[in-house]
């Protein structure tokens, strides 16, 4: 029973008692009236809410069996068998968003159902004890995702009897009995009921339920050594939807900017973390989640059990899960190797693997889990660069800074993918460019034969990649055996036709293609998808596309069970028919014979002339003006026997379609790798279209050598936003490891300083990752790491300010960088006063120069730091980005002073700025002149004041010179 207290109540109001509201149904279609709990002019009822400790106690129901319903205390009114069957769903899953299936609608209650018309914008009314709202069945795949979007964990409870079994069984008077059929959350939305697309022609009328690029569940486990005083963490991120699994364990600071880089890279929509995490990593995540302008991109936080996430309860999860018996012989051996893998893996892994089996396991999903051949590593050290997070919001390679979107960014530039499984694996690629020289010249080489051949094949195999579904998801949501009929054959049909179009390509692509990586990904397609084919010749194609299970296979020697019910069908109908003969003799009609009227069969139509020679035992179902129709005793019985019999042939066609699946989820794994090869090859067509698009070059990436050097590079993401004008002005770069390898690069506010380091990281990253650049030459050395400090922001969520964010970052690159690096800082010292942001930046760029020896992009205002070009001549080159200066005329009255005016000529050019004008920054944005005359006053008289100090110090060093050399050394620093 709910709520022994009078606080809690669910019921209207003393005023409005279940009399009132006793046949007020809801309306099946949705509404847009969207009242509030305010307008509804009384107090709205609250029911099981998860933070209120539950509220379901012990009902009179489970007091006492044989009562079908059950007293609510503060009214005295008696609950609906119906919501006393929800309540005890409800009290099993207090923290999920319940919609319950009631005949041709999914009806919300209780505080569900308030939370529901807020966040649907549907009706919401009091019936009986609860307030409650419905939504038609054909729409509840929206409604469903719109809810799961906003961080509500959604149950679906469905009827798990039908009408007519239920008439014949021993409980035909009670309620129909339901259960909880599918849980959904931001990670886990797979389901025949959630994939609604039939076929391709529908993708473009479905652009409200179009999935996120990403949805990977995350689950972080922590992990105190005292003894070391050190923080380890381990990850698993794992995609369900596309059977992506990843692992990672990684030492972390208290700042936690290594768990920051990896949720950043995989972008995680709902993460798993103990009850008891650390306040540092609950403080991250809260932060990370309210970055997010709208709900529906913030991430959902579930919360578990701490002793989840112990290593012994973990272990004994894993054990039981990969020593399964009742999976079948082939996946025994693969399983057991999983099982000795997964056991070898580190303590913090195997704490987060626990949870996650656990977690997956309530909605179905664990089986992309079962093959641990497949996991792989989120960072490789040996393998791929590694990117910051820092480094990827600098450099925007995911989204800009500006709105959070992905326009702007260098995956948006590189993006022309035409597959949704290509655009996945190219927003890898972006994340983690390659540090292997020969593998990175194995993408160049696939790229520049699509750029330079004239080979048909090529345009072939693009023209097949265009208007595909999205096999990866496909394919994994049948591995699951959550499909529908019609998205298998949309799956299979594709697969299919794709490994037949493949199969005619061989001879072309082994003859006319001479990049050995594109051979290797497109010659073992055909064979690989080839086991579509044989599941597609079980279909009926008619009955796929129409959803209908008993129409589906149409060769039954494999499946018996459906095979001999329908006979049995058969065997009724056919005495029905049989019958037909005896009804012709008594009503003396020969040519007689069975009509259906509104879905009702069988029925013996008879002119009302002549009703009177119908039999006394014949039943009456409907009659007009002219005729009256009746069943005949008989046909009533068998009728009864073939609802029974067809609803039963429907059950069996469920189970068969399910281990219909299971036969086809055998080929999971080598399907999944064919969509890999495909995803692939579309990644080279983008990166091939965006090179021939942008005039870009081929790099040359040297494995040993440490050097940048770039002839008229360009941004790449300023070049498309700027468009056809070429109005982009290109610079060159020349940084070498064992000559020059800093750039100390000044100049006047708004002069393109940032926009300068921020193209020479970009092509580096570009370079590394297979792609072309932006340039008309490039010599680019494989990076193990680009870090940057870049803009001032502050994070009063975690307790720093601007300068504590600007030196944690430079902390961080300084532990981390090494001489194969690109440090990039960006006014490094300047939060804080002159002397002491001058010092900082002093000694953090001599550490630079003198001790990590890295190739280094250093921009500042501070001009003194010009002077360690004569420190590490060899080494440090002053740069600054041109300017022409308009100075205003001379006033011997200083009242008259004007500001500078600057033109900006964005090409770099060596030696430093004398000054960084940042006058004409404050002109430029509209400061008042008055404002603008008196900064210029208060400039030259600080300028007038230092400048006299300089000379008095300069005449005071030169008088103290004894020697004629002296004074010529002298002469010569000061000219």
């Amino acid at each position: 029973m709910v709520g022994g207290s009078g606080s809690e109540s669910h019921n209207v109001g003393h005023g409005e008692g279940p009399s009132n509201s006793v046949g007020w149904k809801p309306e099946e279609e949705e509404t847009s009236l969207g009242v509030s709990s305010k307008n509804q002019g009384f107090t709205l009822s609250r029911f099981a809410s998860s933070s209120s400790g539950g509220t379901v106690g012990t009902s009179a129901a489970q007091k006492n069996s044989s009562d079908s319903s059950s007293i609510n205390r503060r009214t005295k009114s008696i609950y609906t068998p119906l919501e006393q069957q929800f309540m005890d769903i409800k009290g099993q899953h207090k923290d999920v968003l319940l919609c319950v299936e009631c005949g041709y609608k999914y009806r919300f209650f209780g505080e569900d159902a308030e939370i529901a018309a807020r966040e649907l914008n549907i009706f919401c009314h009091m019936d009986h004890n609860f307030m409650t709202a419905s939504i038609p069945t054909h729409r509840l795949f929206v409604h469903v995702r719109r809810l799961v979007s906003q961080g509500y964990k959604v149950g679906v409870v469905k009827q798990t009897e039908t009408t007519a079994l239920k008439a014949s069984g021993t409980n035909r008077s009670s309620l129909f009995t339901r259960q909880l059929s599918a849980l959904y959350t931001k990670s886990t939305l797979v389901g025949e009921d959630m994939n609604p697309l039939l076929k391709p022609g529908d993708l473009e009328e479905a652009a409200d339920v179009v999935d996120t690029p990403n949805s990977y569940l995350m689950c972080v486990s922590e992990s105190w050594d005292s003894v070391k005083k050190q923080l380890t963490v381990g990850l698993v991120a794992v995609q369900p939807c596309t059977g992506d699994v990843m692992l990672d364990c990684f030492s972390d600071g208290p700042s936690r900017a290594e768990l920051e880089t990896r949720v950043m890279r995989v972008q995680p929509v709902e993460v798993l973390v103990p009850t008891d995490v650390s306040e540092e990593t609950e403080r991250l995540l809260r932060g990370i989640a309210s970055a997010s302008v709208q709900a529906d991109d913030r991430i959902r936080i579930e919360r578990r059990d701490c002793s989840q996430f112990e290593f012994s309860s973990a272990l004994q999860i894993i054990t039981d899960f990969y020593s399964n018996s009742s999976c079948q012989e082939s996946e025994i051996s693969e399983e057991s190797q999983s099982l000795s893998s997964v056991i070898s893996m580190e303590t913090p892994v195997i704490c987060c693997l626990g949870p996650v089996i656990q977690y997956l396991t309530e909605f179905n999903l664990e089986r992309v889990l079962l093959s641990a051949s497949s996991f792989r590593r989120l960072s490789c050290a040996d393998d791929c660069m590694m990117l910051s997070a820092t480094t990827m919001r600098n450099l925007e390679v995911l989204c800009n800074q500006t709105d959070g979107r992905i326009r702007g960014s260098l995956l948006w530039v590189l993006d022309h993918t035409q597959t949704p499984f290509g655009k996945r694996l190219l927003k890898k690629w972006v994340t983690q460019p390659l540090k292997s020289a020969a593998e990175i010249r194995e993408r160049q080489e696939a790229v520049a034969e699509i750029l330079s051949s004239d080979s048909s094949v090529l345009l072939n195999v693009q023209a097949l990649l265009k208007r595909l579904p999205d096999l990866e998801r496909g394919i994994c949501s049948i591995y699951h055996k959550k499909c529908s009929t019609q998205e298998f054959y949309l799956i299979t049909s594709t697969l299919s036709r794709l490994a037949a179009e493949f199969r005619a390509l061989v001879p072309a692509v082994q003859s006319q293609l001479s990049s050995t990586l594109l051979k290797d990904l497109l010659l073992p397609v055909p064979q690989m998808l080839a086991p579509a084919q044989q599941f597609l010749n079980v279909l009926n194609e008619k009955a796929a596309k129409a959803g209908d299970k008993t129409q589906l296979f149409s060769d039954l020697t494999g499946f018996p069970v459906i095979l001999e019910r329908k006979q049995e069908i058969q065997s009724v109908l056919s005495e029905i028919l049989e019958h037909k003969r005896e009804v012709r003799l008594v009503l003396k009609n020969p040519s007689l014979d069975y009509v259906t009227v509104s879905g009702q069969e069988f029925l013996i139509e008879v002119k009302n002339s002549v009703v009177s020679a119908v039999p006394q035992d014949w039943v009456k179902v409907s009659s007009t003006k002219a005729v009256s129709r009746f069943h005949t005793p008989f046909i009533m019985e068998r009728h009864r026997q073939i609802l029974q019999l067809q609803e039963q042939l429907v059950i069996d066609c469920s189970q068969e379609w399910i281990n219909f699946l299971h036969q086809f989820g055998e080929h999971y794994h080598i399907m999944k790798k064919a969509v890999h090869h495909l995803a692939t090859v579309d990644c080279f067509f983008s990166l091939a279209d965006v090179a021939k698009q942008g005039n870009y070059c081929r790099p040359l990436v040297l494995e040993e050598d440490r050097q940048i050097v770039i002839k008229e590079g360009r941004h790449p993401v300023i070049d498309v936003l700027i468009g056809e004008h070429n109005q982009y002005v290109p610079n060159d770069t020349h940084l070498q490891g064992n000559g020059r390898r800093v750039m100390i690069i000044t100049g006047p506010n708004m002069g393109g300083k940032s926009s300068y380091i921020r193209q020479v990281a970009l092509i580096a990253v570009m370079a590394q990752l297979g792609s072309f650049v932006p340039a008309q030459e490039a010599t680019v050395s494989v990076l193990d790491g680009i870090y940057t400090r870049m803009g001032a922001s502050d994070n009063i969520s975690r307790g720093r300010s601007t300068f504590m964010e600007e030196l944690l970052e430079s902390s961080e690159i300084m532990a981390r960088a090494t001489p194969k690096s690109l440090v990039i800082l960006d006014e490094l010292g300047r939060g804080t006063s002159t002397h002491d942001g001058i010092a900082i930046a002093y000694a953090a760029l001599e550490f630079f120069i003198r001790d990590v020896k890295s190739l280094t992009l250093f921009v500042t205002h501070y001009l003194p730091l010009c002077e360690l070009e004569k420190t590490f001549p060899p080494h440090v080159g002053n740069y600054h980005m041109a300017f022409l200066l308009n100075e205003p005329d001379e006033h011997d009255d200083l009242q008259e002073v004007q500001p500078e005016f600057i033109t900006f000529l964005y090409q770099l050019t060596e030696g430093a700025a004398a000054r960084s004008y940042g006058l004409n920054v404050a002109r430029l944005a509209e400061i008042p002149d008055s404002i603008l005359r008196t900064a210029a006053l208060k400039s030259k008289e600080l300028e007038v004041a230092v400048n006299a100090r300089r000379n008095i110090k300069l005449f005071t060093d030169a008088w103290e010179i004894k020697d004629k050399k002296s004074l010529m050394d002298w002469m010569q620093l000061h000219s």
